[in-house]
């Protein structure tokens, strides 16, 4: 199926427009606040001498921590723009990145067929999907576990919309790193509260482990307090059947 044009020119002409320089996309958190709490939450459940799968890695800042906690890293995005930097800020290639479109059934049982079963990383990839491909990416996570991987989740709630609704009504508008966000036609945090859990288990997922969480982000608000974003976590393995 694959994920519409408008979609995909979205994050191109995103990804396009963004720098190099750490931070600058909204959600491009330092490791500390992300993936390093996140592995620590997924270890347990998983077979670390699996390899990791980061969907919608973006520019790798992710996935190069995740090369250090398993033995093979490999960052997908649906944006060509998106891993031309994270090639360009891993020179010494420790993580492996190529586009991959996760609505893309065929393209993702490839990526399976190469690899074999996986772990998977995904942050907040669900939730700013257009509605019709969500479904497949869900069921995606299912493809790359095969009987053996286990994933790590984590997604943006309705009530992030309202903090972000809320960031953006100050005295200047929305900051501008969340304006950039809005200015390319992306929608964060459009799933409702219930849509997740369900897409989750109608892909074949069980949920060995969740809460909730909060998301850190790169922009702060005018007194210095940095944006966090409410969401949920989940640890998952694939059913007997799905995988």
């Amino acid at each position: 199926m694959g994920v519409s044009l408008r979609y995909r020119e979205a994050w191109e002409g995103f990804w396009s427009a963004t720098s190099d320089t750490p931070g600058e996309a909204i959600w491009d958190a330092d490791p500390s606040l992300s993936s390093v709490p996140h592995s620590e939450l997924l270890l347990p459940y998983a077979d670390a001498s699996l390899p990791v799968v980061d969907l919608g890695c973006g520019n790798g800042t992710q996935t190069r921590y995740l090369a250090t906690r398993f033995p093979r890293a490999i960052g997908v995005d649906l944006s060509h723009a998106a891993i031309t930097h994270a090639r360009r800020a891993d020179p010494d290639e420790v993580a492996e990145f190529d586009q991959l479109d996760l609505a893309d059934a065929e393209a993702v049982a490839a990526l399976h067929e190469r690899i074999g079963d996986t772990n998977v990383y995904m942050r907040a990839v669900i939730h700013q999907s257009e509605a019709e491909a969500r479904p497949a990416v869900a069921a995606a996570v299912t493809t790359l576990l095969g009987e053996r991987g286990r994933a790590f989740v984590a997604e943006l709630t309705p009530a992030s919309k309202t903090v972000l609704q809320q960031v953006a009504q100050g005295p200047d508008g929305p900051p501008a790193k969340l304006r950039r966000v809005l200015e390319h036609g992306l929608n964060p945090a459009s799933a409702t509260e219930e849509e997740v859990p369900q897409l989750l288990r109608a892909a074949g997922l069980i949920t060995l482990a969740g809460g909730e969480t909060a998301l850190a982000q790169t922009e702060r608000l005018p007194d210095g307090t940095r944006i966090e974003l409410p969401a949920r976590w989940f640890v998952l393995a694939a059913t007997p059947a799905a995988a």
